[in-house]
């Protein structure tokens, strides 16, 4: 099966250019052309029109999009099925990197609970690349930040976790620096109210999307930034940090995301049912 076509097909509805196709499958612009080609021929129909104002789907092409995502997943489910480092029943589950660390070890002794016999394979990630994954069949549940939405996935919304501004010069905002401060971009929603709060602090010279590469900044280099809200507790009772009182928190909502091949599927469901569990006892 030559899933190449299916491949760049796919990468082209989302580009809508041969030429960044090329570049994101590390191929040249003819071979994309070419895989479209034998994709057309096959199914005795055009699937794109180009212009010079760029590459859009025929009638013909929208059609076969929702087909051709099916045959993708479809396709790694198979292979997964009758690889022998996998046949046996393994759920891979994706958790957003500032969950993980903190959440990872109650999450997996709940789903082991629920799911006896079910091997699991844990891979902390970010939003855009699990959302991709579940396309792909290659992870089965994920819970993340961001949802990107598409046609075959599922999200619901679990809940939120928060993330504070700590400082290890002060407690007030109007004494924060802007070479003393870390600005943080764990997400998109995260990022929109991170600016309403601080648009003179998001030039910083330092930034990091990721909590504990923030953290670790933080205590060796001191200044200002937002952290996980268990994370400030920590830098305050044993770092000398100060919890900027007069800055909010934010709120970032969770998000837990599955292929709708499996939203009503036992295992699913109760995976989904431990998350909900642990962000309602929040």
């Amino acid at each position: 099966m030559q899933t190449e076509l299916l491949d760049t097909f796919l990468d082209l509805v989302e580009t809508r250019s041969f030429n960044r196709s090329a570049e994101r499958l590390g191929v040249t612009q003819s071979t994309v052309s070419g895989r479209v080609a034998a994709l057309e021929a096959a199914l005795g129909s055009r699937l794109f029109h180009r212009s010079r104002a760029g590459t859009d789907l025929t009638p013909e092409g929208v059609t076969f999009a929702p087909h051709a995502r099916a045959l993708r997943h479809a396709w790694t489910q198979a292979r997964r099925a009758v690889d022998p480092a996998t046949a046996a029943q393994t759920l891979r589950i994706g958790i957003q990197n500032d969950l993980a660390a903190g959440r990872i070890g109650d999450w997996v002794t709940e789903f082991r609970a629920r799911l006896p016999g079910v091997a699991f394979y844990l891979e902390p990630d970010y939003s855009s690349q699990m959302c991709h994954d579940l396309l792909l069949g290659t992870l089965d549940f994920a819970v993340l930040y961001t949802p990107h939405p598409q046609p075959d996935l599922h999200f619901t919304t679990l809940g939120e976790v928060r993330y504070r501004l700590v400082s290890s010069d002060t407690d007030r905002r109007a004494d924060l620096t802007l070479d003393r401060y870390i600005r943080a971009n764990y997400a998109a929603a995260f990022d929109h109210h991170h600016r309403a709060l601080l648009p003179d602090l998001m030039a910083a010279p330092l930034a990091s999307g990721l909590n504990a590469a923030v953290a670790g900044l933080l205590t060796s280099l001191g200044g200002a930034a937002f952290v996980l809200e268990e994370t400030a507790d920590d830098l305050t009772a044993n770092h000398g940090f100060q919890i900027v009182t007069d800055v909010p928190a934010i709120a970032q909502p969770v998000h837990a995301a599955t292929h709708l091949r499996h939203r009503a599927s036992h295992q699913h469901q109760r995976l989904l049912r431990a998350v909900q569990r642990h962000f309602q006892a929040r």
